[in-house]
């Protein structure tokens, strides 16, 4: 990813990238869904700042600090809920390491038919190459004996 499709809005943090976690990220760590934690963003002023914006201007990942995050998470999971309210349970820790399971074997999968076909294009790209180098060799080893038998014909 280039640079210029970073943008930092909290500076101090380049370099420390380790210490980030993005939203969507987030929203898996602590159990909740995105949709609750771009709720969090914009309902409450003390939603943790955002550090820096990766990817294209239209589609932009929002990056915040970790604790920072694990501790506003942690006060809005853990406060008093209004009788009557109907809350979304949390997901069950099994159910996210589940998820997401699934999702890493159907990247592999899919990672693994791209790399099997863009071997097979590497393979037929070796094989024309080495078929033009064989020609090359050919036609050079030719024009030197072409050089070589108009040197030898004598002038008179």
């Amino acid at each position: 990813m280039s640079d210029d499709s970073i943008v930092w809005l909290r500076p101090e943090y380049q370099g420390r990238e380790d210490e980030l976690i993005h939203l969507a990220a987030g929203a898996d760590l602590v159990g909740v869904t995105r949709s609750a934690v771009s709720n969090w963003a914009a309902r409450h002023q003390n939603f943790p700042r955002i550090v820096r914006l990766m990817g294209p201007r239209e589609r932009r990942t929002k990056w915040v600090d970790r604790e920072e995050f694990l501790t506003f998470a942690r006060q809005q999971l853990n406060k008093p809920r209004r009788p009557g309210k109907r809350t979304m349970p949390a997901r069950p820790r099994a159910e996210i390491l589940t998820t997401q399971i699934a999702h890493h074997e159907a990247q592999i999968e899919r990672l693994a038919l791209l790399e099997a076909k863009h071997a097979a294009a590497l393979e037929r790209t070796r094989s024309v190459l080495a078929e033009h180098r064989r020609g090359l060799t050919a036609a050079r080893r030719q024009l030197t004996a072409e050089i070589d038998a108009v040197d030898r014909i004598p002038l008179d």
